[in-house]
């Protein structure tokens, strides 16, 4: 079969789930799925497009020249000065609610692109972007002699290399016009200095969070909300600062995620002062399961003691029943018993479960055959063991005696002697039976 001529056909449609117009490049962060690419029409609607750029830098531009750009292509676009290189990363109607997402409040902030990249540009921009790892170095060095309190975190050139933006996190406001001026004189590009926070700045590096994926600042998140304690309070996490902090040393965006559903949640349970009384005792609340909507209250205000889970409903209706002047049986409903049959917590279970016992021998004694009721059954001396009249004698007929032992018997481990069974013919003789015996007989 000739291999080298064979042709392969490469699947463009949308048949498996994901189309691919529509997910575009993944090497790029905050890469939006464009929901409306297969719509006929959908680019045609308007002539905004979504150019990215180095790390989370995102900009809006007008299609003037009608060009065909579709997701993935390196695109010209106009700068101040010059024109700088991005990727189309969004196109259609989308890009609308993308420009009111980002708070684009003045059309002038919206350019131009001018052209698909040629090679000529690629060449400029790979020229420049080499040159921004020594920059950032030496800047850096440059701050630090200056004495600013300042960390230059990245440095970002222009596509055309005529302009250069240096992005730096500081705790307090800055004064650094004597920098720009030694920059630009180092570096002979015109300079422009952006503050960024910690959470821009753990997008721009990018990592994996505590729940194994990437983070959401580095994928998709473009605008950062400002997250408080309160919404941990929420949902009953514990305020422990090292599991609420992320990548960024800040407090994690995901806590805002599920706060309004355990807000909802929490409307349906009781206030956690109400005390539950029944004819046994008075019930507290313990601890709650938001989402269930379950309820554990114990006996005890300030200690676990006699444990009952309840539900939200039976709660309420404890409640009413105490206005009324009623007390109910117990926390359960009448009849009704605690149902245990809950899911087992693996951290309460023992560690050393799967461990092996070395106690434990394996027997390799076989069972034996069953025998008839009527047999007789006799004892046999071992292959090891000599006959019984020949036990006590050497090979030379003489009687042996046995070792001498020094040490004196424990008396608590000194074992008694054991009695022996008479032999097949011979009759046992007992102390009772030597005491009936007649005194003439020898």
């Amino acid at each position: 079969m000739d291999y080298k001529n064979m042709k392969f056909k490469i699947s463009a449609g949308c048949d498996r789930g994901l189309c691919r117009r529509g997910v575009g490049r993944q090497d790029k962060q905050l890469n939006t799925y464009d929901w409306l690419a297969d719509v006929p029409g959908n680019a045609n609607n308007t002539d905004l497009v979504e150019v990215q750029f180095k790390n989370t830098r995102k900009g809006y531009y007008h299609n003037v020249n009608n060009l065909d750009l579709r997701k993935g292509d390196v695109v010209a676009v106009e700068a101040n000065p010059g024109h700088d290189i991005g990727v189309v990363t969004l196109t259609g109607e989308l890009v609308k609610l993308q420009i009111k997402k980002a708070n684009l409040k003045s059309a002038d902030d919206i350019k131009r692109i001018y052209r698909i990249a040629k090679p000529v540009d690629l060449d400029k921009y790979e020229e420049a972007k080499s040159r921004e790892h020594g920059t950032m170095i030496q800047s850096r060095q440059i701050a630090k002699d200056l004495g600013l309190d300042m960390k230059i975190g990245d440095v970002e050139y222009q596509g055309d290399g005529n302009k250069a933006i240096f992005y730096y996190i500081a705790d307090e406001r800055v004064d650094f016009r004597q920098l720009i001026k030694v920059l630009a004189e180092t570096f002979h590009v015109r300079i422009e200095m952006k503050q960024i926070g910690a959470r821009q700045e753990a997008g721009r590096i990018g990592g994996t969070g505590p729940c194994g994926r990437e983070l959401c600042c580095a994928t998709w998140m473009k605008n950062f909300i400002s997250v408080s304690t309160t919404a941990a309070r929420f949902q009953d996490i514990s305020l422990n600062p090292q599991k609420l902090a992320g990548m960024c040393a800040k407090l994690k965006c995901c806590l805002n995620y599920e706060v309004d559903d355990y807000m909802e949640a929490g409307r349906r349970l009781p206030a956690k002062d109400i005390v539950l009384q029944t004819q046994d005792a008075d019930y507290y609340m313990f601890k709650t399961d938001i989402l269930a909507g379950l309820i554990t209250y114990s006996t005890d205000k300030r200690m676990a003691a006699n444990l009952e889970t309840i539900s939200a409903a039976r709660a309420h209706e404890i409640i009413e029943l105490n206005k009324q002047g009623e007390k109910p049986l117990s926390l359960q409903e009448d009849g009704q018993q605690q149902d245990d049959n809950k899911p087992k917590d693996l951290l309460d279970d023992d560690i050393t479960r799967f461990d092996k016992s070395k106690k434990k021998k394996k027997r390799k004694n076989k069972p034996a055959a069953a025998k008839p009721d009527n047999e007789v059954r006799t004892e046999k001396p071992q292959q090891n063991e000599a006959p019984a009249e020949k036990r006590g004698q050497n090979p030379k007929g003489k009687t042996a005696q046995p070792p001498k032992d020094d040490r004196q018997p424990n008396r608590r481990n000194a074992r008694k002697p054991r009695p022996q069974r008479p032999q097949d013919g011979e009759q046992g003789r007992t102390p009772e039976n030597a005491s009936n015996k007649p005194q003439g007989q020898r």
